[in-house]
């Protein structure tokens, strides 16, 4: 688990965010890349058989696709946008469609930190003035 695990730089998504999935597809002799993007609706498994299931529309039909973490048909995975939800499961995603089935972006949290961050700064521009 920890080779396989060392080898891929999965990046940290969850349910509700919108991740685009570069698949490899085999056609023929010749081999190209295929991006899938959706909202990821489910995790499941754990370690290395971890899944996702990847939900979108294609010309107003739901499509939904699952990968397992770690295949090597999965060429690279990228987090497009954070969806605030409260489930772990979002099956109730199938039988919504238009602005219903929209997930809220989630806010970039402000703590103490950043205003820390903001305030050095200032402190030594009012220092190089004096």
């Amino acid at each position: 688990m920890a080779a396989v695990a060392a080898k891929r730089s999965v990046p940290e998504f969850a349910p509700g965010d919108t991740v685009i999935v570069n698949v490899k597809v085999k056609e023929g002799d010749r081999s190209r890349v295929q991006a899938y993007e959706g909202v990821c609706i489910a995790r499941s498994g754990g370690g290395i058989n971890e899944n996702f299931t990847v939900r979108k529309m294609s010309y107003g039909e739901g499509v939904e696709r699952v990968f397992p973490v770690y295949s090597p048909m999965i060429d690279s995975i990228k987090v497009v946008r954070r969806g605030k939800v409260r489930r772990a499961k979002l099956y109730y995603l199938r039988g919504r469609t238009g602005k219903s089935a929209r997930i809220a972006e989630k806010q970039k949290a402000f703590g103490l930190a950043t205003a820390a961050a903001a305030a050095a700064p200032s402190e030594k521009d009012a220092g190089a003035e004096a």
